[in-house]
């Protein structure tokens, strides 16, 4: 028996180290979000920065685990058998939660989704013990702490949306001050500036330092905690001098300096707060253990006898394990590809200026914008109309301030903003510590952000719906992070409780391949993206290399619709809905090249080289006729979808007959014509324009054939209706096709002629 639940706690330290890295991985938005949208420092240093400040956190935490001295649920009405259970449920359900959001991209809070699992698992194995053991007198109550759980729901909601309105209000006043234009201001303001902005995030590390550090005296944090307004006004005078000396002596840039210092304090804080979030649970697990065999050896009491009163104090983290964690944690920062992804989630809805928009508007959205914008257009009008133009200067956006006009690889907001989201940061967090609040570090950097960038006016016409629709997606998420988390845990605790340690394997090996198969589903995603961005597109300035990127954009497509066309038309003949999943999402993705290559011809017709008006010309045209062939291809895959999803008749065998060999022939031209664009060959296009032009009298002489055919043959409606449509796209496809080919025909004997 002893050595079962040796195996257990084993496996919930093997659980915690998994949680550590898909929890950092999400919650690294907390401390990289301003860094690297600003790009004040080099990538390899702000990681250096964050890492520094994630294992001085970790080392001088002070290891105890919140949750439990928060009093989620009350441990010593538990045994130990349940507790183990408890923890068991919390951990799996953790890291399938928390990697989820990962892969989707999402930043959600790490302690709302661990308070939660504990919340749930407690409720479940409660109500079990209760079911199970009518005598027990207690209710629900004496198990849960139901009123922490409700200030911290009550707190989590209220911080969202005071860091939303205060980044919001302080931005638009900073940018009323500085302008886009901030350096001349600097000269002179700069030094009071840095002052307040160094010593808010000095009291902020003192603050979070006096509560999770354990290196701190218990004197001076006592100290630091009376004097609160002595050390801040002796921190403003000595950051004001030094910020003043630092921009006049050495040149340095206070804003770039509030940047780092600002990274290093919330990964410091982040380390020292969170941490015990991932680990804290096998730590407790351990500790729960070493009670119960002390008792079992002593008096030979059984877990399913031994109540864990020993549990109801702080739960201490030996040194060793803060270690171990904190350089799994800066590891995790520095390889996992996930972080990034989750940062960029906010950095690319903060952006100031257009850009692919990664979440689509929705009615919420539209909805919001549009009573935004009248909104601001009644309160115009109370402004003098000299103060709106005062007002909308100070918000132009001068070429040297982001490269703004020029560069689709500029940094996605300017360091006053990035300044000013970590100063907030900061000193939010810092008052909800000093007040006992509540509150989620995430919720309130990722809010911050948000409230900056509608201040800044990054929201425009152009893209505020979809900034909308990304923030609200992202705050349901969260609220979705409680539920989810909080039921998926009470299934888990009930499967482990009925299942026993059969359940336990199957569980932790399912979580396991769930991971596994969302880390090779991301891999799949970001080498697609990345072939889908092979070209950058701030070395696109040659008329030579527009025509190699258009062979590029055009060999894609035209691969991807070979091997979607062939799908599709199998499928038609399998007659099974079922197929069409995949062709459906190859067609997707399909669609999404297409909308990103034509969201981004701004930034190629910018990067040119100037006097090419044909070459931009020649550039647009192609990525028409492909969006044409694509479209083609979206018909004949939906059409064919809808056709057997409603389980109407199937097509004829001579009719399945003619599209293979439509299929055959178009492959064995476009596969000619893959060859010669890869090999950038435009002596074969000759060639090329005869057999397209072959193959589309061959299908017009299928239309025809198939006309003559229904004066004959008895054949259903559907059919002819579903047959017709796929003759006439795939006529139309390969006219488009034919037509780019013309187009590089042209272009080619233009550039033979000028040479």
């Amino acid at each position: 028996m002893e050595s079962l639940y040796i195996i257990l706690v084993v496996l919930l330290f093997l659980l915690a180290v998994a949680d550590l890295i898909v929890g950092v991985s999400n919650d690294a938005v907390n401390f990289l979000n301003s860094a690297i949208g600003s790009k004040a420092i080099p990538m390899k240093t702000i990681l250096i920065v964050a890492g520094l400040g994630v294992l001085v956190g970790a080392v001088f935490s002070s290891g105890l685990m919140e949750v439990a001295r928060n009093g989620i649920f009350n441990p010593n009405v538990f045994y130990f058998d349940e507790i183990i259970i408890i923890f068991l449920a919390v951990l799996i359900t953790d890291i399938l939660i928390l990697d989820f959001f990962n892969t989707i991209g999402i930043p959600t809070s790490t302690t709302v989704s661990i308070v939660f699992e504990l919340l749930g698992a407690a409720v479940s194995v409660s109500l079990l013990k209760m079911y199970y053991d009518p005598d027990l007198s207690r209710d629900l109550g004496e198990f849960i702490n139901l009123t922490k759980a409700t200030e911290i729901s009550l707190g989590i909601i209220l911080s969202i949306f005071i860091a939303f309105f205060v980044g919001a209000i302080v931005q638009f006043i900073s940018r009323l001050i500085f302008s886009f234009n901030y350096q001349k201001k600097l000269k002179y303001i700069g030094a009071l500036f840095g002052g307040i902005s160094l010593s808010a995030i000095t009291y902020f590390i003192l603050i979070k330092g006096v509560n999770t550090i354990d290196f701190i005296d218990p004197d001076f944090a006592v100290l630091v905690q009376n004097n609160r307004l002595f050390v801040v006004g002796i921190s403003l005078v000595i950051w004001i001098v030094l910020a003043q000396l630092l921009m006049s002596v050495f040149k340095i840039n206070i804003l770039k300096l509030i940047v780092i210092v600002g990274t290093f304090a919330l990964a410091l804080a982040f380390a020292g707060n969170d941490l015990v979030n991932f680990i804290g649970v096998s730590i407790a697990s351990y500790q729960s253990f070493m009670l119960w065999q002390d008792a079992f050896l002593a008096n030979g009491v059984l877990p399913s006898e031994f109540l864990m009163s020993g549990l109801d104090g702080e739960v201490q983290t030996p040194e060793y394990i803060l270690v171990i964690a904190g350089f799994v944690m800066v590891l995790t920062l520095w390889f996992s590809s996930k972080a990034q992804y989750v940062v960029q989630t906010g950095v690319n809805l903060g952006r100031q200026g257009e850009g692919d928009e990664r979440f689509k508007a929705n009615n919420l959205s539209r909805t919001i914008v549009r009573y935004a914008m009248f909104t601001g257009q009644t309160f115009s009008q109370l402004l003098d109309e000299k103060l709106q133009i005062k007002i909308s200067n100070r918000f132009n956006k001068p070429e040297q301030a982001l490269n703004y006009t020029s560069s689709p690889t500029k940094p996605a907001f300017d360091l006053l903003r990035a300044s000013i989201n970590l100063v907030l940061a900061s000193v939010l967090i810092s008052i909800g510590t000093n007040f006992t609040l509540p509150l989620s570090t995430t919720y309130v950097t990722f809010m911050v952000a948000m409230g900056t960038s509608f201040g800044d006016r990054a929201w425009d016409r152009d893209s505020a719906v979809y900034r909308v629709a990304g923030v609200f997606n992202v705050i349901a998420s969260w609220f979705g992070t409680a539920l989810l988390a909080f039921s998926a845990s009470a299934i888990v605790a009930l499967v482990i409780w009925y299942g026993g340690n059969y359940a336990i394997i199957v569980l932790v090996i399912l979580a396991g391949l769930s991971v596994v198969r969302n880390a090779v589903k991301h891999s799949k995603k970001t080498k697609i993206e990345q072939q889908q961005k092979r070209f950058n597109r701030t070395d696109i300035i040659t008329i030579n290399e527009i025509t190699i990127e258009s062979s590029k954009n055009m060999t894609s497509v035209i691969k991807g619709n070979n091997r979607l066309l062939r799908d599709v038309i199998n499928n038609l003949g399998y007659h099974d809905s079922s197929r069409f999943k995949k062709s459906l999402s190859q067609l997707e993705q399909q669609e999404n090249e297409i909308d990103e290559l034509k969201d981004n011809v701004f930034y190629y017709i910018k990067s040119l080289e100037e006097n090419t008006v044909e070459a931009s010309k020649f550039y647009i045209l192609t990525l028409d006729y492909l969006q044409e062939i694509v479209q083609s291809m979206a018909y004949i895959t939906r059409s064919s979808h809808k056709h057997v999803n409603n389980n109407h008749k199937n097509l004829k065998f001579n009719q399945i007959r003619d599209l293979k060999r439509i299929d055959a022939e178009l492959n064995e031209v476009n596969e000619k014509m893959i060859f010669v664009f890869e090999n950038q060959d435009f002596t074969e296009i000759k060639l090329l324009v005869a057999k397209y032009e072959a193959l589309v009298q061959f299908i017009s002489d299928l239309i025809q054939k198939q006309i003559e055919r229904l004066k004959v043959d008895d054949n259903s409606p559907k059919n002819t209706k579903l047959y017709f449509g796929l003759l006439l796209e795939l006529k139309d496809l390969v006219n488009s096709t034919l037509q780019m080919m013309h187009l590089f025909q042209e272009y080619y004997n233009e550039a033979k002629k000028e040479f």
